[in-house]
């Protein structure tokens, strides 16, 4: 347990090209991380129809409080008419979606070429805003 806290904090990188946001997540996603993570994805997700798309291949881990965060992000694209994508190619963290009963609730992508990168299909009411 001593060593959990010597583990270096994990990072993230956030870009936005033509509309869409990345965010590709480094290190784990755990219960220590998910609440720094929750307020940046808050506030990536909090204007009209938003264009999220999540790298999670760079993750080592994921825990319970991180699924939690990947479904409140899920619920708040939702919510305003936008479009969440993940990218995922760990078969664990696959087994574990389907295991909670998640697998269908998201959208993945083993990669997401560049030119879809910006051609969300979202809801007809936001079409116009920007």
């Amino acid at each position: 347990m001593s060593q959990n806290h010597l583990r270096p904090a994990p990072s993230r990188t956030v870009r936005t090209l033509a509309g869409t946001t990345t965010v590709t997540l480094h290190g784990e996603l755990d219960l220590r991380t998910a609440i720094p993570l929750t307020v940046q994805l808050d506030t990536l997700t909090s204007g009209p129809c938003p264009d999220l798309v999540l790298d999670l291949r760079p993750l080592s881990f994921v825990d319970c409080a991180g699924l939690r965060v990947l479904c409140r992000t899920r619920n708040r694209v939702r919510a305003r008419h936008g479009r969440l994508r993940l990218i995922a190619t760990d078969d664990g963290f696959l087994r574990i979606l389907r295991a909670a009963g998640l697998r269908g609730a998201f959208e993945i992508h083993s990669a997401l070429p560049a030119a879809e990168v910006g051609t969300a299909s979202v809801d007809a009411s936001c079409v116009g805003m920007g």
